[in-house]
């Protein structure tokens, strides 16, 4: 795997590109528009609602990686499929995933969605506690991408795609609850975790999971995932989505929430796994808590959220190229070696 096409170059699919390239990729950036100011991979405008053009470029590609909007991934999966390259992207939607593990049957390359932070890195971690107990009763992970300054009563800033957050507070959520597999609603189960003395709230949100529930069926007695946001967030959310109607306007509700709510260089992303069970018949409980902030990566600043998002699937790209990961078939990111994602050049990140 050399050659490799980047869809879409918004903040994460532009560093995403970059760190391609810097670990030797030879990297094709697709939008629609070329990145304002200097970059070191090619750049080609592209109109991937076109399935001709799109199989006539991927044809000239090893692999593809998708930064769009998850509505767009089902068909280009399906045309990475068919031209039979591997093909990674960032969903979080249920649906979508699905889709492409029905493809990955078939698939002569690999297929891996959800590459991202969450799912992808967290479900990582979350298998890595999990393995290392002899009986896992519970494995719980959060995540947050939050403003190191909030304001307003939502104490939000929309550093993320507004389609993508909208979607994970609306849609249903699947967990292992007592050990079965259901699914529940969004923006419940409500509790509080500190981190660092700062205390925030957790509720269930869709896709944080990706494939965990179905892998660890069980094995694993409880199994959820949770968002986490400053307090009194998700009360503000269900007024505006539930009260006001807004969830039957998906667009217009994210269109309102990133004018009022726009992004912030400032921010910060929460990690917070534990896991409890028996190890040698004695009850333990382990946990993975990080704070990661902005850093300076490939000479720029970055913000929190767009580095541990496209650091995070270029690190999994890089175990592929390597032989550290299966080269066909689905790929479930609970197989996917903590340690050995952590030694990567781009994984490394994650250390500290």
């Amino acid at each position: 795997m050399k050659n490799i096409a980047v869809l879409g170059l918004g903040k994460v699919g532009h560093l995403a590109a970059e760190l391609l390239h810097h670990s030797g990729f030879k990297v094709t950036g697709i939008d629609r528009v070329a990145p304002k100011g200097d970059y070191p991979f090619a750049f080609k405008s592209l109109d991937l609602s076109s399935s001709d053009a799109v199989d006539k470029e991927f044809k000239k590609h090893d692999a593809v990686l998708s930064c769009l909007p998850f509505a767009l991934n089902i068909a280009l999966a399906r045309a990475a499929h068919d031209v039979g390259i591997h093909y990674f992207d960032l969903t979080e939607d249920v649906p979508t995933t699905q889709a492409i593990l029905g493809m990955s049957k078939t698939a002569k390359g690999l297929m891996a969605p959800q590459c991202g932070l969450a799912p992808g890195f967290i479900g990582i971690v979350g298998a890595d506690l999990i393995a290392q107990f002899d009986d896992c009763r519970s494995c719980k992970m959060r995540v947050g991408a939050l403003p190191q300054n909030p304001t307003g009563l939502m104490g939000y800033a929309f550093n993320w795609s507004p389609e993508g957050v909208v979607n994970e507070y609306l849609n249903d959520c699947e967990v292992i609850e007592e050990g079965k597999r259901k699914w529940v609603s969004p923006m419940e189960w409500l509790e509080d975790i500190y981190i660092d003395g700062i205390k925030l709230e957790a509720f269930t949100t869709s896709g944080g999971l990706g494939t965990m529930c179905e892998t660890y069926l069980g094995k694993v007695g409880n199994l959820d995932y949770k968002s986490m946001r400053y307090p009194g967030h998700v009360q503000q959310m269900n007024f505006f989505f539930h009260e006001l109607l807004m969830r039957d306007r998906r667009k217009e509700a994210g269109e309102i929430l990133v004018n009022a709510k726009p992004p912030v260089q400032d921010d910060v992303v929460y990690v917070h796994a534990a896991a409890e069970g028996l190890i040698k018949g004695r009850m333990e409980r382990r946990e993975f808590v990080r704070e990661y902030r902005p850093i300076d990566v490939a000479s720029k600043r970055r913000t929190a959220i767009a580095w541990t998002t496209a650091g995070s699937v270029v690190a999994i790209i890089e175990m592929v190229r390597d032989g550290k990961l299966p080269s066909h078939g689905f790929l479930k990111q609970e197989d996917i070696p903590l340690g050995d994602f952590l030694a990567m050049p781009t994984g490394s990140l994650y250390a500290d």
